[in-house]
């Protein structure tokens, strides 16, 4: 027998997570601020936890529904209909082991060896990586950058896809950029996969995190129930949940059955009390998500007041979601530079080229934290960036 045992391509060819390469070096060091992950400091509400434990102490602890127990679901059509506005059925929910698995099984009812799926970027690298690990052709258009912030190019974008193209990655609000799609190219988005049979797949994790609105504009309000439309979000973001690693996908009825068998292919369901506690959440955390709101903004104001003094950083505040993304002028490897932040500086960054190679000089720092860690992270990178 060969000792030499293969790995496919698509897979011994997939990069490290850059994200992670930085966090290594000091992800228990409590000298280093860390604001390379895309997490709050605060814990998950107390009432929460509560649900959960009541759930595990009655004894929940069986096999489940593989698309989600039917209260989580309702819950789930019930926050649809109040945030969005939107008439969604409860045969087009279906709950997943975090929305990196939502977005993993979308990928693999729908790509093929081959097939093109074109991604909006800068966007984090996971969503690619699924593309990549299938055996896709993961194309990143990059977003444009100028003095009024991050905008799309329609015509590059449609340009972009070829006759080999399956779908069409959207994260708006976006992850790393902040950048927020509006309705109206939505709607030309979706006129135009209409016509050319071409499916979205839009990443909504951030549509709380909004600064001057209740929710940034969904494909969920203006799709069809049938349209080639799967809309991924997540518990994470909204209620201090990251841990927890639960999400869930909006699609058209007739996926019901392929993500049923794949939640059960890939890992057989979700925690049935961990389901009980996102009840709780959608059902009593409004509350929690407006004071996560509240915070991301006072974070935004910290960090943008610091770098807007820097005369070496190029930056706009951003318009969603609770990330800075800045270039440094002179920093032509954003790998290396932000490992030299964690030795040099005691602040753990992102780098830009962790979000396809249009992000290289460029630094990500999730603000989603207390304003004293904050004010010392801002304190310390304003001494290296002088």
């Amino acid at each position: 027998m060969s000792e030499h045992l293969p790995i496919r391509d698509s897979i011994e060819a997939i990069e490290t997570q850059q994200i992670m390469q930085v966090s290594e070096l000091a992800l228990d060091d409590p000298n280093v601020i860390p604001l390379w992950y895309g997490e709050s400091d605060k814990p998950t509400p107390r009432f929460i936890c509560d649900a959960a434990a009541a759930a595990l102490a009655a004894g929940e602890t069986f096999y489940t529904h593989k698309r989600g127990i039917p209260q989580l679901r309702e819950a789930l059509v019930r926050y649809t209909a109040s945030v969005y506005g939107s008439d969604v059925k409860l045969d087009r929910i279906t709950v997943t082991s975090s929305g990196m698995t939502a977005i993993m099984i979308a990928i693999q009812v729908l790509i093929d060896p081959g097939d093109r799926v074109v991604l909006v970027g800068p966007v984090w690298p996971n969503a690619k990586a699924a593309v990549e690990v299938m055996g896709g052709d993961g194309h990143q258009l990059p977003l444009e950058f100028d003095n009024q912030g991050w905008h799309l190019d329609l015509d590059k974008l449609f340009a972009a896809c070829t006759a080999n193209t399956r779908a069409i990655f959207i994260n708006s609000p976006g992850n790393p950029t902040g950048w927020m799609m509006s309705a109206k190219e939505q709607r030309a988005v979706l006129d135009f996969c209409r016509a050319k049979n071409i499916w979205i797949i839009a990443d909504e994790v951030y549509g709380r995190i909004v600064y001057d609105r209740k929710v940034a504009p969904s494909f969920l309000q203006i799709c069809e129930p049938e349209d080639l439309v799967l809309a991924v979000n997540t518990f994470s973001k909204n209620w201090s949940m990251t841990g927890w690693r639960l999400g869930w996908l909006t699609h058209p009825a007739k996926f019901a059955k392929p993500f049923a068998d794949l939640i059960e292919f890939n890992t057989s369901g979700t925690l049935g009390f961990l389901q009980r506690a996102c009840v709780s959440a959608l059902e009593d955390g409004e509350g929690v998500v407006d004071e996560m709101i509240a915070l991301c903004r006072e974070g935004r104001d910290v960090v943008s007041e610091h770098l807007s003094a820097c005369s070496r950083v190029r930056y706009r505040a951003p318009d969603a979601a609770f990330y800075a993304f800045f270039s440094v002028d002179g920093v032509t490897n954003s790998l290396d530079y932000a490992k030299e932040l964690v030795r040099k500086a005691g602040v753990g960054l992102a780098p830009g080229t962790a979000f396809g190679p249009e992000g290289e000089g460029w630094l990500r720092l999730c603000f989603a934290r207390e304003r004293g860690s904050l004010q010392k992270a801002m304190e310390r990178l304003g001494d290296v960036f002088v």
